[in-house]
């Protein structure tokens, strides 16, 4: 990396923007989300303001105002673009690699005249796409986490003149990136990992370079602004928050799944361990246990959602209708992993002892 001089002084190094916009690739994730927005404050404040205005002042000087821009350096109006939202955005760019455009929440992220005509096709009638389809592709998949081959649905879809976009609020950078593997567009839930503190809704659509050269970007804004689904300033000022310790929250939380998914495994190899006594496989458990065990745990919250600080452990068939009643999907937080052992063993030795 490299830095400026100023006045021909070789010990007199200032940092720009622009060179730390030039740095900022070479950056790792954690460093990315504490850094990349280091010179959007007009105030040099490290924590990010909670800017609340709903308007902005034009520029005085009548001869340099243009319509719908204010050149002024700032904003117009609220349900546009706003402080909060625009500093939001710039750190996900660094984060995804594409130009990211946010919305009040995950289902607003669907721009809504992709509805217009949705039919429903299986794997075996993908030759029936025509050009400017949409082949839309969940992976990882909720709840079972089932990866599905992006290639092979970006190379059916293409060779028609198709589009495929890609919902991948399962699988949050640093894991594989969708856009890597040709996806045309890539939605997010933010409510989830980004948010991560389940206080906050947001939607995010990420568009690869090529796609930005052709107006999509542009497109998306302004179905944003005329559906009125921008994020709010709270929001947005909650998701900067919350991605100051993301890469700290996406770092652990799979290690901690992995940890407890391999203990599983391991005690399912004992017949007489009470994780082999009440668990059928590391999927699903029986329905009785699966519709009772999130009741009788100190540290899984039963909540719907995913991507907390919190764990949480759902009997699946609350908010997914028509779910197996055996499966309880689990999300691992930021707690210690081995509490989250004890917990899950004192709730199955609890429901043996009362109910076999």
């Amino acid at each position: 990396m490299s830095s400026n001089q100023a006045d021909g002084n070789s010990n007199k190094l200032i940092l720009t923007r622009e060179l730390l916009d030039e740095a900022l690739p070479k950056f790792n994730i954690a460093t990315k989300t504490v850094h990349a927005d280091d010179f959007s404050s007009t105030q040099k404040a490290i924590a990010p303001c909670m800017h609340r205005a709903a308007n902005f002042q034009y520029h005085r000087d009548p001869e340099v105002l243009q319509p719908h821009e204010n050149t002024d350096e700032s904003h117009i109006y609220a349900r546009y673009t706003a402080p909060n939202t625009t500093r939001f955005e710039k750190m996900l760019r660094e984060i995804f690699g594409g130009h990211v455009v946010s919305y009040h929440c995950g289902l607003a992220a669907f721009p809504r005249h992709w509805y217009l005509g949705v039919q429903k096709l299986t794997l075996e009638e993908l030759d029936r796409l025509e050009a400017g389809d949409i082949v839309q592709v969940e992976t990882p998949l909720n709840p079972t986490g089932t990866a599905r081959n992006l290639e092979y649905y970006a190379e059916r879809a293409h060779a028609k003149g198709a589009y495929l976009t890609v919902d991948s609020t399962f699988a949050p950078p640093p894991l594989p990136n969708p856009l890597d593997q040709s996806a045309d567009l890539v939605m997010h839930s933010g409510t989830k990992y980004i948010g991560g503190h389940s206080d906050m809704l947001c939607g995010l659509l990420v568009v690869p370079q090529h796609r930005v050269d052709e107006g999509w970007v542009e497109t998306l804004i302004e179905d944003r602004r005329t559906y009125s689904s921008v994020m709010g300033n709270l929001e947005s000022w909650l998701g900067l928050r919350s991605l100051r310790t993301f890469d700290l929250r996406v770092g652990k939380q799979p290690a901690t799944a992995t940890d407890l998914v391999a203990w599983i495994s391991t005690e399912l190899q004992k017949p007489d361990s009470v994780i082999a006594r009440a668990i059928e496989r590391v999927e699903h458990a029986k329905a009785d246990i699966a519709q009772r065990l999130p009741s009788r745990l100190y540290i899984f919250q039963h909540a719907t959602r995913f991507g907390g600080v919190e764990s949480l452990m759902e009997w699946r068939a609350m908010s997914d209708e028509g779910r197996d009643a055996k499966v309880l999907r689990v999300s691992c937080g930021v707690e210690d992993v081995d509490d989250m052992k004890a917990d899950i063993l004192q709730g199955l030795e609890h429901f043996i002892r009362d109910f076999q």
